[in-house]
């Protein structure tokens, strides 16, 4: 599959999430428990047939650190949300786009590109319109603030060791050890803020049925195969349309109302992300000898 096409129903996918999330009415760390969990138990099978499962030790380590990462990143930012509200705090934990520069930049040696940054900053321009910027003029620096960036970095550093991992390693293989970290680790977390892991009605079984096969399995399958294929910069910023995507899937089956800003904040959210696939001059323009 082309990796750009891989990566657009990857963020389709998991922009079924909230949607899911709000139909299941249910703790938001159950929630992601079970969406990890049941795409796991999804893959299981696949992964014993296909002899999926004996991996070098060492990736498998790298694989079980990535489903942690991916997992803090999910429990703080729905610890944030107890703290501070949810608008700032979604709009803080896309900040990840930022931390991936940053650190390719002084840890791997890696430049972006003066695309990728001024596309970026389109982008979070756009996000601040999308949310309202009377959300950010009294913007305080609390718990909530630092849980938020903290998940911002866990993302970031998910998708970065994501990218390690798939130059050596299968993504199911990757995927199964990861999610089976994520899994037990969000567990944990059930547990330790007295979440709800059993007794829940079928409606809300089937939700959680609908995220594991949906946004997990199918929507983190096709965006790791496109962190595999592409800078892991421009898939960052390419998921800040998560945003954009759940509001529209939100008015399309929650009939949810879009306001103006939403609209116009949307709209440059995805120009700054295609700004971000322009190409330099001096690549688009070779000459042919």
């Amino acid at each position: 599959m082309n990796p750009k096409l891989s990566l657009a129903i990857g963020i389709l996918c998991i922009s079924f999430s909230p949607i899911f999330v709000k139909l299941a009415g249910v703790a938001p760390i159950s929630a992601a428990f079970y969406r990890v969990f049941v795409a796991w138990l999804c893959l299981l099978p696949y992964c014993i047939i296909k002899n999926k499962l004996r991996i070098d030790k060492t990736h498998m380590l790298i694989a079980i650190i990535a489903g942690i990462t991916f997992a803090s990143d999910v429990a703080i930012w729905n610890i944030s949300l107890l703290k501070i509200s949810a608008t700032i705090s979604t709009l803080i934990a896309n900040l990840a786009p930022v931390w991936v520069g940053l650190i390719s930049f002084l840890l791997l040696r890696k430049r972006a590109g003066i695309s990728f940054w001024i596309g970026t900053v389109i982008s979070i321009a756009g996000m601040v319109i999308l949310v309202g910027f009377e959300h950010i003029v009294h913007l305080e620096l609390n718990a909530g603030i630092l849980l938020a960036l903290l998940a911002s970095l866990f993302y970031a550093i998910y998708i970065l060791i994501t990218k390690k991992s798939m130059s050596q390693l299968d993504v199911f293989s990757f995927m199964f050890y990861s999610m089976l970290s994520a899994s037990l680790f969000l567990l944990v977390m059930c547990f330790v803020m007295g979440n709800p892991v059993v007794g829940f009605a079928p409606k809300v079984l089937f939700c959680f049925i609908g995220m594991g096969l949906v946004c997990q399995l199918t929507g983190w399958l096709t965006i790791n195969y496109a962190i595999h294929h592409m800078e892991p910069t421009r898939v960052s910023v390419s998921l800040l349309s998560q945003t954009v995507f759940a509001g529209l899937l939100a008015a399309l089956l929650l009939s949810e109302r879009l306001d103006l800003n939403e609209i116009i904040g949307s709209v440059i959210v995805l120009a700054g992300i295609a700004i971000t696939f322009l190409k330099p001059r001096h690549q688009s323009n070779k000459i042919v000898s």
